[in-house]
């Protein structure tokens, strides 16, 4: 599979996994509607006062207003907006990020290679940030090419070289192109309105069933209403953790596109090679970086030797893929890049 192979397969798989995130919401608002406001029950019942004074059921009466699933659904597109437009600013805030100065050489250095891959990328250049930490470590941020940001941690700006840097600049620059740092913090968004709306949902069952005025229990008695019922509420129970899980799967998947569109730009995947095993050695957590944000950087800011675990347990809480996995695909990209140099001089020569 070469670089463009990969860029469209991992696009594809994005968009599948936020097709099933905003699905949530559907089954959510649908199962609260369903069976707490009865907004979409097809039928009710149509009650009157009969000629002995007794109230009695006089035929049904269509229904269908989804309220729960529209306010469920509103609630998430707010979400979504509202981070895109003002994650950025938290996100930097948060890493105690500031900006670069050329008065330092290496931090000069910094911005003349940010500089460099704006013109590669044919993007507007990115601000470049500092990050008071001694680890290793980058993230980019922004709502769109032209508002962008890419910071760097102090302890990364020592430890590589020129090509190096380069390469993990190159990285941050393919996620400000792909729109990854719009997705991910739109991600990271739509998880916490999934909690909330979870919350909400279980606390509204809990009440509406301790004022005994639930409308599920004119459905508990028939066509299996009960089992749907307990269903739909183990689902809102394990919904924030399923979300966060595809949150972490949508990363996982932006971390292999960065890297192949880093190389793409670069031209030299075996400098990023370079630079992720460097990387990969310094184990110390970054600690100037929280958890929130722990998707956007380049590696795990935890220090966490989780992503490096094979099998389900690394491929459901690991924020990045394994650093091997990544290391391995870039070499192959090299050598496939050395085989296409090789092929356009021979063709040159003859």
């Amino acid at each position: 599979m070469n670089i463009y192979e990969q860029q469209e397969k991992n696009k594809r798989l994005t968009i599948f996994i936020f097709a099933v995130f905003f699905v949530f919401f559907i089954l959510i608002g649908l199962g609260f509607d369903y069976f707490y406001l009865g907004t979409v029950s097809g039928a009710k019942p149509k009650y009157k006062w009969n000629e002995n004074g007794y109230y009695e059921v006089s035929g049904t009466s269509s229904q269908f207003f989804p309220l729960g699933t529209i306010l469920a659904s509103g609630f998430a597109l707010v979400m979504s907006f509202s981070g895109a437009l003002s994650g950025h600013k938290m996100v930097l805030r948060s890493a105690m990020a500031r900006r670069a100065v050329e008065l330092s050489p290496k931090e000069k250095q910094f911005v003349n290679i940010v500089k460099e891959m704006s013109i590669a990328s044919g993007l507007p250049q990115p601000q470049a940030y500092i990050v008071p930490d001694s680890d290793l470590n980058a993230f980019a941020t922004g709502f769109s090419p032209e508002n962008s940001y890419i910071a760097v941690t102090e302890g990364l700006l020592e430890k590589l070289n020129r090509e190096e840097l380069q390469a993990v600049v190159a990285h941050e620059m393919s996620h400000i192109r792909n729109y990854d740092i719009r997705v991910m913090t739109v991600a990271a968004a739509l998880v916490n309105a999934v909690s909330l709306i979870s919350d909400w949902s279980v606390r509204s069952a809990r009440y509406s069933s301790g004022r005994g005025y639930s409308s599920s229990s004119s459905r508990s008695g028939r066509g299996g209403g009960g089992i749907l019922i307990l269903v739909w509420l183990i689902f809102v129970l394990v919904a924030p953790i399923i979300s966060r899980i595809l949150a972490l799967a949508i990363s996982r998947q932006r971390e292999y596109l960065a890297d192949a569109s880093a190389a793409e730009l670069t031209r030299n995947p075996l400098a990023l090679v370079s630079a992720l095993e460097k990387i990969r050695m310094s184990v110390e957590p970054t600690y100037a970086v929280n958890n929130g944000i722990a998707h956007m950087c380049i590696t795990d800011p935890r220090g966490s030797l989780i992503e490096e675990r094979e099998g389900l347990v690394g491929d459901l809480f690991a924020t990045h893929p394994p650093m091997e996995k990544r290391i391995l695909a870039l070499k192959l990209m090299a050598y496939q890049m050395s085989g296409q140099t090789r092929s356009q001089s021979l063709g040159g020569i003859a």
